[in-house]
């Protein structure tokens, strides 16, 4: 089973910092940045960036170079991306929300780093690293002196633009790196697909080290309109609220666990700042489209909430689903949609070969998203491969995630293949009693994590929000028991106050067991 995506020419080398640099040209006094009361044009930020890549470049940290930014969201932190994307180099986002022992082991994974870029409040977190450190700040007289015109290095569509680090299997992470012409492709499609424009103007609620984080930074700057930074290093949903209802700011990235608490603040204040988006993208975990669901048919409301899906590997998104179009009683689980351009979804069983229509499959990307591999070496190397289709090599990459094509031509993501767990003989994906949790009365939200018992078997722990009073154990078990078969229901039912969030905004799984 192939979804192809729509076929869209780019340019003969599509390179993404060159898209606004042709803004800086056409307006250059158009505001790029906002943060903590500052603001900064296209043509400063322009020429704060071509002067960074000059000092890059005068070190030899050009085309092939990888650079760190450990820097809070600032407009020091797109100067260091600019800069470092228009030397020729590719930066790598460590984000100082981390623990330093998290930042140190992320280090470690990073082969043949050039340079780091830090502040005097996140230098102390990478001062271990073999790599040099520098402070944009402390360089600023030196900066100064640099030509301000860009350095033209050459760039082409194939070299690396950015890399991020997601979780391995093996417990080792992943550095994945993505091209500029899968970059260039994703943010093209958003501009062309949903019409964003100079006035699409963005507010960046993840963390940085997010792979999502880095298409909601350069998106607004992509199409010419304003990225708007929240001076926090952490998500605070006050602020960003507080943001939204202060600036004329149109979209929104994020993942859904943000996305429901920005709709649960809007709710209890009775405030219409989120409503009166053009978009919110959102995806990254299972969708409980019941948190959304009374919010977004409420009346007024103009918000286009766009369900994606995609990895880091494949440039972060792969397809799209406007959520208007989701009825409950058509579909379980909200699908994610239809490719983007130049993007290909294969469905394909377990010796590589396409299945059936609506029968159910991993999801493998292929196309302009796919990016250039894992830069630290490991045996996930190899879900980077080569499929035949029709006769021509197509290079792929097998997201591990299950899924299949409805009648109208959406993909529906099942899970993980590797989430399945067995309990007591059988195989079982804890998400699919997620969803069932959530659909019962009194249930606000719901996790469900795999545990051992002293004797090492394999437990089901179910960890409830309630709606209101705390939901008795038994209670629960007798009404999922009337949707679900036995060795789906957990062992345990544990009422707690809220779900415990990671850095990147998803579900804590982690936190849960450990609480």
């Amino acid at each position: 089973m192939i979804l192809q995506g729509k076929r869209v020419a780019l340019p003969a080398q599509p390179v993404v910092h060159q898209q606004f640099e042709a803004h800086t040209a056409a307006t250059p006094d158009a505001v790029a940045v906002v943060w903590a009361g500052r603001q900064v044009t296209y043509a400063e930020l322009d020429v704060k960036a071509n002067r960074f890549a000059h000092f890059l470049a005068a070190r030899g940290h050009g085309r092939g170079a990888k650079v760190g930014v450990c820097l809070d969201y600032s407009i020091d932190m797109l100067v260091a991306i600019l800069g470092t994307l228009k030397a020729g180099a590719a930066y790598v986002p460590l984000d100082p929300a981390y623990p330093a022992a998290r930042l140190q082991l992320l280090l470690g994974q990073i082969p043949h780093l050039a340079l780091i870029v830090a502040s005097p409040a996140t230098a102390q977190m990478v001062e271990s690293a073999a790599a040099e450190v520098v402070d944009l700040e402390q360089l600023a007289d030196h900066l100064a002196g640099l030509a301000a015109t860009s350095p033209q290095a050459d760039v082409t569509g194939d070299d690396v633009c950015y890399a991020v680090f997601t979780s391995g299997s093996t417990g080792t992470p992943k550095l994945t790196a993505v091209r500029h012409e899968g970059w260039f492709n994703l943010m093209n499609w958003l501009r062309l697909e949903y019409g964003l424009h100079r006035g699409s103007h963005n507010l960046v609620v993840s963390a940085f080290g997010f792979d999502l984080s880095q298409r909601a930074l350069m998106t607004p700057l992509f199409c010419g309109a304003t990225q708007h930074l929240l001076a926090s290093r952490n998500f605070d949903a006050m602020l960003a609220y507080r943001t939204l209802t202060e600036h004329d700011i149109r979209v929104v990235h994020c993942a859904s666990s943000t996305l429901y608490l920005l709709v649960d603040w809007e709710r209890a204040r009775g405030g219409d700042a989120l409503a009166r988006l053009d978009y919110v993208l959102f995806g990254g975990e299972a969708l409980k489209a019941e948190r959304l669901t009374d919010w977004a048919r409420r009346e007024g409301n103009t918000c286009t909430l766009l369900h994606q899906y995609g990895v880091a590997e494949c440039t972060d998104v792969a397809t799209s689903y406007d959520l208007a179009g989701y009825r409950p009683g058509e579909h379980d689980i909200p699908p994610v949609g239809r490719p983007a351009y130049n993007t290909d979804i294969h469905l394909l069983d377990e010796q590589l070969r396409p299945v059936g229509p609506r029968e159910q499959g991993e999801i493998c990307i292929a196309g302009a998203g796919v990016g250039a591999g894992y830069l630290n070496t490991g045996p996930e190397k190899r879900k980077f491969t080569t499929i035949d289709v029709d006769g021509e090599p197509r290079r792929v990459y097998r997201t591990g995630d299950r899924g299949y094509v409805t009648e109208a031509g959406d993909l529906v993501v099942l899970g993980r293949i590797d989430a399945q767990v067995k309990v007591r003989g059988m195989r079982i994906d804890p998400t699919d009693i997620e969803r069932a949790l959530a659909r019962l009365d009194g249930v606000r939200e719901a996790a469900v994590a795999v545990t051992r018992t002293d004797s090492g078997e394999v437990e089901l722990v179910a960890f409830l929000v309630p709606a209101g009073d705390d939901l008795a154990a038994d209670d629960v078990r007798t009404r999922l028991l009337e949707t679900l078969p036995r060795n789906m229901i957990p062992a345990r039912f544990l009422n707690i106050p809220h779900i415990p969030l990671s850095p990147h905004g998803k579900v804590d799984r982690a936190a849960l067991v450990e609480a």
